[in-house]
């Protein structure tokens, strides 16, 4: 038995005495119940006089283990199993007493057995009782007030949900849906399972809902995906609750519900990562990331501080960028082992780089710095991107051969395959330029290739919200025009796993999983806006400059090669020697001046895949005017 807690306060007064009264009660009923309510008179002498030792010495049971520093308005399981230990060594030691003692009498047995058990009910009935009674006076007007809403699924998340909002004015759970049969009809958290997610349409017009919550954080990205869409089917407003990896961090809580967003239908499945294989790659290292300000940049300087690098460099030529990233990671908790520097630099400045690398000696480089925008690159700014593109992969890349960097890793994109376009061309330059400084020893260059990443800046899907939110239209180039989607939480794991994988020379390709269509992309966030495509027009304007219809992530000559990874493959592209590179920089160190057209032509005889005639897509069906659509 535990140290006896002294009390300290008057509720607890209170309730011991309530527990004393309890216990006296309990005492006298035993004898009640053990003589059909008619106590012979020989018992009632025994009855009162073991009262005055039993009470004292259950109440001291009480107070060893602590059955009052709890708040019963929270009463909850531990305080149960709290109870249930004091009035069951309490109630031995009256056994032991009775059987070696025997100070008035022989109690009956049945009396022995009874008293722990009126005991138990009510001093756990009286706690339920006031609990249930306190959350009906606080919580009782949702049922009349809340809007009624129905969960969509049944697991932890869901029936943490149905606590929450049992606690909130503004909902009302009516009921779950979900498709695992065995809970069909069950009771819980308080609320019943209505039905399978095929029945949602009855059940919602039965109970007159308006609102769903999606409350499946940890199952298949497909499962979430079709029942936002049962839901949107019927018209219903619809709603979730964070990522399953938030809500294990403990960064937000369930009842946080939130609109679903588009993001929510296009995720993909978790990645898995080789943790201790990236733990010796970065941890007490220092790291370097080129473009930290950016997109994919900001978020692999996230993800690395996963993995406690001694230090970050984050270097970006865009000052504000920087600032943006410094004020967010200011605000982290870190363990204090990792220092973070903020570099403003060109990535062409040789100079610059050199002297980066020599003073902080990265482990690994992760170089996202480029120009990305397709259409601003195509027009007036051919010359800027060749230059910033490949000049400045090969000014870092060659700085980190000179100083003994261990690895080096080039963030590219599927627009380097077949590319029609100015800034596709530049990224597989910038691919081959890495792969003509590789030697066998030395320094590891490794290439990643992948798709768009989800709310990138320049990307779809910011440029719609804008669309929608301003009334419309929203503007899409063609009907048929498809696209890779991934998370840039995904992008950027993927981009450190291949890094760390990588032996040098090697080009990943991710697997992004299906394309996807874009005006199904702007039909989904039409409808996730709560509007419908007749309150908001799409128009489609035409393909742009060096755009294609149909991204792809290999070209027509190249093959890829399994790796250890389930999402990583290696793709079998033609390579570049340093001769080649050398003969690339003169070139593209001497077309400031020239014409852009010229450019173009002469960027075909370095990019044999490369294709200044848009014409020539492998998927000519071009609308010859802009169209709308409803």
């Amino acid at each position: 038995m535990k140290k006896i807690h002294l009390i300290n306060n008057s509720r607890t007064y209170i309730a011991l005495g309530h527990d004393i009264v309890v216990a006296v009660v309990a005492w006298l009923l035993a004898y009640s119940i053990r003589f059909n309510f008619d106590i012979p008179v020989n018992y009632h002498h025994e009855m009162w006089s073991n009262l005055y030792w039993v009470i004292p010495l259950q109440v001291t049971a009480f107070l060893g283990f602590g059955l009052y520093r709890g708040v019963w308005r929270f009463a909850s399981i531990p305080d149960l199993k709290r109870i249930l230990k004091a009035v069951g060594l309490s109630s031995l030691l009256v056994v032991t007493v009775c059987l070696i003692l025997k100070p008035f009498g022989i109690i009956p047995r049945s009396i022995l057995l009874l008293n722990p058990i009126l005991l138990v009910l009510g001093i756990c009935g009286s706690r339920i009782a006031y609990r249930i009674s306190k959350e009906q006076a606080l919580y009782g007007k949702v049922f009349t007030q809340g809007k009624p809403v129905i969960i969509l699924g049944a697991g932890e998340a869901a029936i943490h949900l149905v606590k929450d909002l049992s606690r909130s004015k503004d909902w009302q759970v009516v009921g779950l849906v979900d498709d695992d049969k065995s809970l069909l009809g069950r009771q819980l958290a308080g609320a019943r399972v209505l039905g399978a997610l095929k029945d949602l349409p009855e059940i919602a017009q039965k109970y007159q809902v308006d609102h769903v919550i999606v409350a499946m954080p940890s199952v298949e990205h497909s499962k979430r995906r079709a029942a936002v869409d049962i839901a949107n089917a019927c018209q219903l407003s619809v709603l979730t609750v964070p990522a399953f990896d938030d809500l294990m961090s403990g960064k937000v809580s369930v009842s946080q519900i939130r609109q679903v967003e588009v993001e929510d239908l296009l995720g993909r499945e978790p990645v898995k990562l080789d943790t201790l294989g990236l733990h010796d790659l970065i941890e007490q290292q220092a790291v370097l990331v080129t473009g930290a300000g950016g997109s994919i940049g900001s978020e692999l300087c996230r993800q690395i501080l996963k993995y406690h690098p001694s230090q970050l460099i984050c270097v970006d030529t865009s000052e504000f960028s920087l600032y943006q990233i410094e004020q967010e990671f200011s605000r982290l908790e870190l363990d204090g082992q990792t220092n973070i520097v903020y570099v403003t630099a060109n990535v062409r400045n040789e100079q610059r780089m050199q002297a980066l690398l020599s003073a902080y000696q990265p482990q690994v480089v992760y170089h996202a710095a480029a120009y990305k925008h397709v259409p601003l690159m195509e027009n007036t700014n051919v010359a800027e991107a060749l230059s910033n593109n490949v000049l400045g992969t090969y000014t870092v890349a060659k700085a980190c051969k000179e100083t003994g960097i261990a690895k080096f890793v080039l963030v590219s994109t599927d627009k380097a395959v077949n590319p029609t376009n100015v800034m596709g061309a530049s990224k597989r330059l910038a691919e081959m330029v890495c792969q003509g400084l590789q030697e066998e020893q030395g320094t590891k260059f490794v290439t990643v290739r992948f798709g768009n990443v989800l709310g990138s800046s320049g990307s779809v899907i910011p440029k719609f919200r804008e669309q929608i939110a301003s009334g419309g239209p929203v503007t899409i180039t063609h009907p048929e025009i498809t696209r890779y989607f991934m998370s840039i939480p995904e992008a950027a794991q993927l981009v450190m796993q291949a890094g760390m994988m990588g032996v040098g020379g090697e080009i990943f390709v991710l697997d992004m999983g299906e394309p996807v269509k874009i005006v199904h992309l702007a039909k989904d966030m039409i409808r996730l806006s709560g509007l419908s495509e007749d309150e908001i027009e799409i128009i489609f304007t035409g393909l742009r400059p060096g755009e294609k219809l149909y991204e792809e992530l290999l070209a027509d000559d190249e093959h890829t090669l399994p790796t250890q990874h389930e999402k990583l493959r290696i793709a079998e592209a033609r390579s570049a020697d340093l001769v080649w590179v050398q003969k690339l920089l003169e070139w593209v160190n001497s077309i400031h001046d020239e014409d852009e057209q010229l450019i173009k032509a002469g960027l075909t005889t370095w990019v044999a895949e490369y294709s200044i005639d848009i014409t020539n897509n492998r998927h000519p069906h071009f609308p010859s005017k802009t169209t709308t659509i409803h």
